[in-house]
């Protein structure tokens, strides 16, 4: 898939209009970078410049999304758009796009933005004014500088709007989908701008934890409105007066308990209920309570559709009444902070309406308001009293409610105290936490066997732990549910099916669910994750980027993918900023990657810092500790941490992850001297992984196609060529495994490893060179460097050993058959210094020799090195014969 941005041309021609000199009512948005001269300084001039081209491609994809025209730019940018809601979506993914590239390179990026709506007066310059500098159009109008004030008073990050354009803006948020039911909307009052004679209201719209959602500051050319009441003078007097009175006040009149509401809070607004036998007014009554309610600044209203998907996942009808039970589970699910039950009734002649605020999670009435009327003609009047008592209210104290207001998840479930073990499972694989989170998922089916997606939770955590067999069961149950899942669920249930027994079709089963739900985050994180196993980094990096946003709960994981991503494109500065970002949201399994990051810098000390933070009962960072102590040249150490890792493994005997392990294993003990014992240990490999292949079913079968592979080509080094042909013979009759492209890869590397072992090297070229695609596997990268070298074409063969050392990134971090293969790639891209060096030999460099010799004498030092690579290094070493 093709992520790049689509080159336009960001000012396209106007449609034409009667006068291009009449005044436009246009919506015009105003940023400032902040601090950008001080970012170049820090930065330096090329990786700023980096920087600010990753901006532009950023703001021409905002542009085209939402209609943008881009008028004018230095540190700042002016731009029009035909709608306040597109401006103001084009503000929100801008705030966080600049985010994303601040901490891509561990810097805090972040703009100003000012949104105003009004007329402006646009006039084209001449070709030959735009042909020395001017910019083809010219916009003019007091909008430009009301937007120029909000946009200079604006704390950084802040998003300010004038008084036209939040109405404007606030009334179509729902076209920003679920994003737009969870901004914060905030006033800051009357503001006085320098040449505007008339005050002006000031708002700020953001998303909670992006947002600073703070007053903003006075500046020379904005200030705040304070009336002369409330200067400090005159408070200081004020407040002497009335302390006096103000405590024998409040023992006369004690305020009634009410809820804690934050500004812009949620409620759940219940059906009405409509006691004057007048069934007509029924929908009139609702619609009107709803319209007037939604007109307060302290609160949103739950939309009826969204009240209504979520009663779907209740699993009720469609036409279920909103009562006080129903609509305070509603509130629960979405994290609303109240109920409000609205009632019509017949009271002694005379028509009431009233409204009680209900606390959610106890059901209990916190307080009501009522008003009267004569007849139905009065209820509308009626409607407007007891809101607009409401809105007062709304704001008074009672803490008590506060503290479970967070969404759980939305997924399909009658039972709430199942959809709580779910959501506590969530919580804990956001933090890499498998078997805690296994434990609430199986608790979540307990409490509800029909909970689909707590079993395909099971499912995911268990894969996640690289034990697919145990994924299996879950998966089927899951399956035999799928009419209990709504239908986006219906299609993650497809893809992990995919996932487990077609791996072949995974990757397109999720990008199907991501290109149909954008905002559906495990889509996202798992076409990242597809992309990144096949070593297509760049492609991957959108995708993770996206699964990191605020409201997605797996967000942690993230970060971990955007790290692993950068490390395989030897970007180590984003991978080590990302990887941070991982460990600092709960990611223990972080610091294993962030290890790797250091190790492939050679920043061995903090490697091993980092590994030494890992949990002691955790298997997988024995996979670095490996390599680091091969890439090291400490092999004795490197046995000992394979030892370990098998000793782990193999509480289950026969098991996947004892599988992965022997190879790496085998590695060492190659390079510890004991060819016998490295021969053997891969021989077992691969006969074990023809054992699963060989099982009916067999969960991990496209890992074991690859780890058997990858044990062949090691074996075929070993003089072993019989273990590739069985692998080989054995896929051949499994073309649905040779079509997942990690398999198909590793099988055309063994088959050229074995046409070169036949002294058929330019035949394994033929078969290899097609493999460069940017995301080939770093073994086919070994493979060709050798099949170069035995084909005499020393200056290719040199450039796959220049290529093998600066992917280090790539080494460490390549998934392969899940990571069995990561011991033996650093080991490659050290052994390729030395082939180097003997390359260079025979080309008669003896000079340029004798350098890659001494690089490779300080990676390995001699007297380390077993007997069979001494005496590689000792012919480097003996005068070139004649």
């Amino acid at each position: 898939m093709d992520t790049a941005v689509q080159t336009f041309d960001p000012t396209p021609e106007p449609t034409p209009r009667p006068s291009d000199n009449a005044p436009q009512l246009r919506t015009l948005l105003l940023t400032d970078l902040v601090d950008s001269t001080g970012l170049i300084e820090r930065l330096g001039d090329t990786p700023a410049s980096d920087l600010f081209r990753a901006h532009d491609r950023l703001v021409l994809q905002l542009q085209q999304q939402w209609r943008g025209r881009l008028i004018d730019r230095s540190d700042g940018m002016l731009l029009l758009f035909e709608r306040p809601i597109d401006g103001l979506g084009f503000a929100l993914d801008y705030s966080r796009g600049l985010i994303q590239l601040g901490n891509e390179r561990d810097i805090d990026l972040r703009a100003r933005v000012g949104l105003h709506v009004g007329e402006v007066l646009t006039w084209r310059n001449s070709p030959e004014a735009v042909s020395v500098g001017a910019k083809p159009l010219e916009v003019e109008g007091l909008a430009k500088p009301m937007a120029a004030r909000l946009m200079a008073m604006a704390r950084p990050g802040q998003i300010l709007l004038s008084a036209v354009a939040e109405p404007l803006a606030h009334r179509a948020a729902r076209e920003l989908g679920e994003r737009g039911q969870h901004l914060a909307w905030k006033s800051w009052g009357r503001w006085r701008f320098k040449g505007v004679p008339e005050a002006q209201q000031v708002f700020e719209v953001g998303e909670p934890g992006i947002a600073p959602l703070r007053a903003p500051s006075n500046t020379p050319k904005a200030w705040r409105d304070i009336p002369l009441w409330r200067r400090p003078a005159a408070l200081a007097a004020e407040a002497a007066l009335l302390a006096g009175g103000a405590l024998g006040l409040w023992f006369i009149t004690r305020p009634e308990p009410a809820i804690a509401f934050n500004q812009r809070d949620w409620v759940v607004v219940g059906d009405l209920r409509n006691l004057t036998g007048q069934s007509t007014l029924d929908d009139s009554l609702a619609q009107a309570f709803r319209i007037s309610l939604e007109q307060s600044r302290y609160v949103n209203v739950l939309s009826d559709l969204k009240a209504r998907d979520t009663l779907g996942r209740m699993q009720r009808a469609p036409g279920t009444v909103l009562d006080r039970a129903i609509a305070s589970e509603i509130a629960i699910r979405d994290g609303a902070r109240a109920v409000i039950l609205p009632t019509v009734a017949e009271v002694g002649g005379r028509v009431r309406v009233s409204a009680e605020v209900i606390d959610p999670h106890t059901q209990t009435t916190v307080y009501s308001e009522s008003a009267d009327g004569n007849g139905a003609a009065s209820t509308l009047d009626s409607i407007d009293d007891v809101t607009a008592a409401l809105r007062e209210k709304l704001g008074e104290a009672l803490a008590s409610i506060e503290k479970d207001s967070v969404p759980l998840p939305q997924v399909a479930t009658k039972n709430l105290d199942a959809l709580r073990a779910y959501a506590l499972g969530q919580k804990a694989y956001a933090h890499a936490q498998f078997r805690e989170a296994l434990g609430f998922y199986q608790r979540a089916t307990a409490l509800d066997p029909q909970f689909a997606l707590a079993w395909l939770g099971q499912t995911r955590v268990q894969a996640s732990a690289v034990n697919a067999e145990a994924a299996i069961d879950p998966l089927h149950t899951a399956r035999s549910l799928r009419a209990h899942l709504a239908p986006r669920e219906a299609l993650y249930l497809d893809a992990w099916d995919a996932e487990i027994e077609a791996p072949a079709q995974a990757l397109a089963k999720w990008k199907e669910l991501a290109s149909l739900y954008p905002d559906y985050w495990p889509a996202q994180a798992n076409v990242a994750t597809h992309f990144m196993a096949q070593n297509r980094f760049r492609e991957a990096l959108p995708f993770a980027q996206r699964s990191t946003s605020s409201k997605n709960e797996l967000a942690a994981l993230g970060y971990d993918t955007i790290g692993r991503a950068n490390l395989g494109l030897e970007d180590y500065r984003g991978a080590r900023g990302a990887f941070g970002q991982a460990v600092a949201r709960g990611v223990g399994s972080s610091l294993r990657r962030a290890a790797a990051t250091e190790a492939a810098q050679r920043n061995f000390p903090r490697a091993a810092q980092l590994l030494d933070g890992a949990p002691k009962d955790d298997l997988y960072p024995h996979f670095d500790k490996i390599a680091v102590a091969l890439d090291k040249g400490e092999w004795d150490a490197a046995r000992a941490h394979a030892r370990s890792a098998m000793a782990l493994a193999g509480k289950e005997q026969g098991s996947f992850p004892a599988r992965l392990f022997q190879l790496p294993a085998a590695v060492s003990d190659w390079l510890s001297g004991d060819g016998e014992k490295a021969l053997q240990g891969a021989r077992l490999t691969v006969d074990q992984a023809l054992q699963a292949l060989a099982q009916p079913v067999d969960a991990n079968a496209a890992d074991d196609a690859a780890l058997g592979l990858m044990a062949a080509i090691f074996a075929q080094r070993l003089g072993d060529g019989d273990s590739a042909d069985r692998m080989l013979k054995t896929l051949d009759s499994k073309p649905g495994l040779l079509a997942v492209p990690v398999v198909g890869e590793l099988s055309r590397v063994a088959r050229a490893e074995m046409l070169s072992a036949a002294n058929r090297p330019t035949e394994a070229i033929t078969l290899l060179e097609p493999l460069l695609t940017g995301s080939e596997q770093y073994q086919a990268r070994v493979a060709l460097f050798g099949a170069y070298a035995a084909a005499g074409k020393d200056r290719l063969a040199m450039e796959q050993s220049q290529w093998l050392q600066r992917h280090r990134g790539l080494a460490y971090v390549e998934l392969g058959c899940a990571q069995c293969q990561q011991a033996l790639n650093v080991v490659d891209g050290n052994l390729s210094v030395l082939r180097m060096a003997e390359l260079l030999k025979s080309a008669g460099q003896l000079d340029e020799s004798r350098q890659q010799l001494a690089r490779f004498d300080h990676l390995w030092p001699p007297q380390s090195l077993p007997g069979y690579l001494r005496v590689r290094r000792e012919s480097v070493l003996s005068p070139a014969s004649n």
